[in-house]
């Protein structure tokens, strides 16, 4: 029986009283206190046992000593052979248990992956679980026409500023190709720049050439306004599909991860397998021989460099065995990239996987479960980085504007269930239902309830949850509408200032930029 009721005194109040509490969910949560934040331990969903995991890494060791990789680069062939490697007579570098096992002992366990805001780094590695893009789609879905036309810069430029907005996209790799920019340097150069120029969280672009590399490097130190600032801090991580598989390193790539890991810049390390036609049709094969090309290049790179910092990135595709084409919003692509998470981080490794790759070519159903199946099992496996996780259509081949807010609000869920249910005194209620039993009857507008609002419960920015009466009477907008008028909204008023102009123009009179520069303070078509 509690003391109110048994000696008649006035009912308890809590430090601050209700409207403390109505204030401070006007004001909102601190940042300690929202509802979700980036890095939560993942790790609950183990698809792999220990048995599973141990036998996979032993095969990845097995291919790598045996059969080696094919096309390896001068620079590789030295510092492996010189660790203990050796050429086979097909001229496969093959790599010895030891040299992999040293490398994986010696390589770094976490980083900082730098944003240009301080306060948007985040850190890699151990079971810190963040949400981001990634993607060369080379068309973007077009919601007035309902059609795919070519990417642009421009598109660059803008899915950047957007995102930049995105609370739950924590990192941004570029999601686009620039179909108008006429060579491969004129699109290393500008998609770097027009990503940078978006948004200060942490960036992700790929090289077609090492010397593209050097270049961009000195660009984001004029950003930065000192020669070596970008080394200091690196804010965008090498995208380097390094392997032609099976097992074979791609010559260019490879050449731009030497070039990466001289001059300080972090790097994904991508096998991009695709499961009944460029590695096995068995599941479990298939993560073999992706987990034997990253540590394969994982291996180069440390002995180039100890503990230079990389990602796992384990992708492995998954075919529609009856067309060859991919399938990337299947059960099977969930669970095999849950399972490279796992692997990785057994390993104690930085691990980046693919999800959120759905085969429908528009923000539909199709897409919503799709996306929410994949990415939800990479995040609660524990995947450091879930790339492609926002925004992309039509097995990577398309990137929508819409998506990306809609898949925000996707992601703001996901991460809320990967934070989990706390379990304290407090939060277990039992004075606050006593307090309700023996006096109004529901929790409406007591003090927990209004202190938790933002705390414990997060809301979607364009998923509805009117009743049908309601919901009529504010339009009947599905959910990509909403999300276009979110679009068109934050595109015609967010022009990001963090690189001033002055500091822009001697970006541009020192490199060849496309992006008019008009389009930094005022869009041409939102």
């Amino acid at each position: 029986m509690s003391d109110t009721a048994t000696t008649g005194e006035a009912p308890r109040r809590r430090s601050g009283g209700r409207a403390a509490r109505v204030a401070a969910r006007v004001t909102g949560p601190s940042e300690y206190e929202l509802a979700v934040k980036p890095g939560y331990p993942g790790g609950r969903y183990i698809p792999l046992t220990e048995s599973d995991c141990a036998q996979v890494y032993e095969t990845a060791l097995c291919l790598l000593e045996d059969v080696g990789m094919a096309g390896a680069i001068e620079e590789f062939i030295e510092v492996v052979t010189a660790a203990g490697g050796r050429l086979d007579e097909d001229q496969r570098l093959l790599f010895p248990r030891s040299v992999v096992e040293h490398a994986i002992a010696t390589a770094a366990k976490t980083f900082t992956w730098h944003g240009l805001d301080h306060n948007r780094s985040i850190d890699i590695g151990g079971s810190g679980v963040h949400f981001g893009t990634a993607g060369a789609a080379v068309s973007i879905w077009e919601h007035e026409t309902r059609t795919h036309r070519p990417s642009t810069l421009l598109d660059i430029y803008d899915t950047s500023r957007l995102i930049d907005t995105l609370d739950h996209i924590h990192f941004h790799g570029r999601t686009l190709v620039p179909r108008d920019m006429a060579d491969s340097h004129d699109l290393d150069l500008n998609t770097a720049y027009a990503v940078a120029m978006g948004t200060t969280k942490p960036i992700g672009i790929s090289f077609f050439q090492p010397e593209h590399v050097f270049e961009t490097i000195e660009m984001f130190d004029t950003m930065l306004e000192r020669q070596g600032a970008f080394a200091d801090r690196p804010f965008c991580m090498a995208h380097n599909t390094f392997v032609v598989p099976p097992l074979r390193f791609a010559e260019e790539a490879a050449r731009c991860m030497v070039a990466q890991t001289r001059l300080g810049m972090p790097i994904k390390l991508v096998s991009a397998g695709q499961a009944g036609a460029t590695s096995p049709a068995a599941l479990a094969g298939s993560l073999a021989q992706g987990l034997a090309e990253c540590l394969g290049a994982l291996t180069c790179v440390n002995l180039l460099k100890a503990g230079h910092p990389c990602v796992m990135a384990l992708w492995p595709f998954v075919s529609d065995l009856r067309t060859g084409a991919m399938s990337g919003g299947s059960g099977e692509e969930a669970v095999i990239n849950a399972a490279s998470a796992q692997v990785c981080n057994w390993l104690g490794l930085p691990s980046g996987v693919a999800a959120g790759m759905t085969d429908s070519k528009l923000p539909d159903a199709q897409a919503g479960y799709e996306k929410g199946l994949t990415v939800a099992l990479a995040g609660h496996a524990g995947a450091n980085l879930v790339y492609e996780s926002a925004g992309m259509l039509a097995s990577l081949l398309a990137c929508s504007f819409e998506a990306l807010v809609i898949d925000n609000d996707m992601l703001g869920a996901i991460n809320r269930s990967i934070r989990g249910i706390e379990v304290t005194p407090e939060t277990l209620s039992a004075e606050v239902i006593h307090d309700v039993v023996r006096g109004p009857g529901h929790f409406l507008g007591h003090d927990q309830t209004l202190a938790m609002m933002q705390t414990e419960y997060l809301y979607p920015e364009v998923g509805d949850r009117l009743n049908p009466d309601n919901w009529y009477d504010a339009g009947s907008k599905s959910v990509d509408e909403r999300a276009r008028e979110h679009v068109q909204n934050v595109l015609s008023t967010h022009f990001p200032s963090h690189i001033p102009p002055a500091v822009d123009d001697a970006v541009r009179q020192q490199f060849d930029i496309h992006l008019p520069v008009e389009e930094l303070t005022a869009s041409s078509r939102w």
